[in-house]
């Protein structure tokens, strides 16, 4: 019997290892075959009752086997890729019991996989820096201070600029402007928002219409976050409208667009249910806003379909008896609040003439889509490489 692995197109009437491009371990001699019909002596022999393992190496594309749990070493180094698990057998009625992961391996590979990946992010975290002159040292300054200004930490960056000595490129008031302005968005307070981005920023938003838009959008959520308990509570149920859907136990199951082109918002609230005290206005304001944004998205070019899905989906909120539970839901969560924020955030460093983005997240994404490039050319230290593990 040998147990190995093998290319596509290989002669499958012969054990693994005896062909080119084919790798074998034998159980009658314990050789290992590598595409030659003399083999090398590698380990024991084995035989009926036997569990052997054959493992892949992707960090230095070796292979390993393991016989009753016991790692027997490296077989064969510098594989080449694309090779498949191959079992031959030579004695009639041989059988063999598979196990591709579905059942515990008797080998500990989670020890090994976790020792392969201390070993990556080891090399990683003493790799070395050329810093002959210091520049690397002020560039990782720069990038931390660029980071804690861009998010409003201005009393940490003033700190920090001042124990490495740097300087501002943005004014300390005008970070604590984008701070105030995100301690109001994250609150959900989004008109004091507005107002505040009108006042230290004059013509922003005129300018970015389509931020405006979201911003309004987001407005609009969190009216509905005002009322809704009051409203389940004394309303048994909403129009359906809207082209929402839902199933006769009042659960939402899905949205569909394109059976709502004409949607409008007072099609959402039915005239004829009870009403409350003292909440038709505020419901009656409710409508009236997700007309105004109606009317302003039809002002906006929007050829991807953007804006016209941020504004169906708050608007379809108003649809269920229950926001909580229809497939929007999501949007009342104080979460979504962030990216609201920081598309205002980014639009305001852009208008002062800085980057949108903190160089330290343009790394980190870059990063991240290097290691998506080396996994898809096969280089397995892309799999143990932890991004978020180095920013810890």
């Amino acid at each position: 019997m040998g147990i190995g692995l093998s290319a596509q197109g290989v002669n499958m009437n012969r054990l693994p290892g005896w062909d080119k491009h084919s790798f074998g371990y034998h159980g009658d001699d314990g050789n290992a075959f590598c595409a030659s019909g003399s083999g090398q002596p590698y380990g024991p022999t084995f035989t009926t009752g036997d569990v052997i393992g054959c493992g892949v190496n992707m960090l230095d594309n070796s292979c390993f086997y393991t016989k009753n749990g016991q790692n027997l070493g490296i077989a064969f180094p510098n594989l080449p890729p694309n090779l498949y698990p191959t079992v031959g057998l030579q004695t009639p009625g041989e059988v063999v019991d598979a196990n591709f992961g579905h059942q515990p391996f008797m080998f500990d590979i989670e020890s090994m996989i976790e020792d392969l990946r201390r070993r990556t992010m080891s090399t990683i975290e003493h790799l070395p820096a050329r810093d002959a002159q210091g520049d690397f040292q002020r560039t990782l300054h720069s990038v931390t201070l660029s980071y804690l200004l861009h998010h409003g930490y201005s009393e940490t960056a003033e700190a920090f600029a001042k124990s490495t000595d740097q300087t501002f490129k943005e004014s300390l008031e005008s970070v604590s402007h984008r701070q105030e302005i995100q301690r109001l968005i994250l609150s959900g307070r989004i008109v004091e928002a507005i107002e505040l981005t009108r006042k230290y920023y004059p013509s922003l938003l005129e300018r970015n219409r389509e931020l405006l838009f979201e911003l309004k959008c987001r407005q609009f959520v969190e009216m509905i976050i005002q009322i809704s308990p009051i409203r389940n509570e004394a309303r048994g149920s909403l129009s359906n409208e809207s082209g929402c859907s839902t199933n006769a136990d009042g659960d939402s199951s899905s949205l569909n667009m394109d059976e709502t082109e004409s949607m409008e918002v007072e099609d959402i609230v039915n005239d004829d249910e009870p009403s409350v005290p003292g909440q038709d206005v505020t419901l009656e304001r409710i409508v009236n806003f997700g007309t105004e944004l109606c009317e302003l998205e039809k002002s906006l070019k929007d050829p991807s379909g953007k804006l016209r899905r941020i504004r169906f989906s708050a608007c379809a909120l108003l649809a269920y008896p229950d926001p909580t539970k229809c497939p929007v839901s999501h949007l009342l969560s104080p979460t979504e609040r962030e990216p609201v924020y920081a598309a205002l955030n980014s639009a305001i460093l852009e208008s002062l003439g800085l980057s949108r983005r903190p160089p330290l997240e343009i790394a980190f994404a870059h990063c991240k889509q290097l290691l998506k490039l080396m996994a898809r050319n096969g280089l397995g230290a892309a799999a143990f490489a932890d991004l978020n593990s180095i920013l810890e």
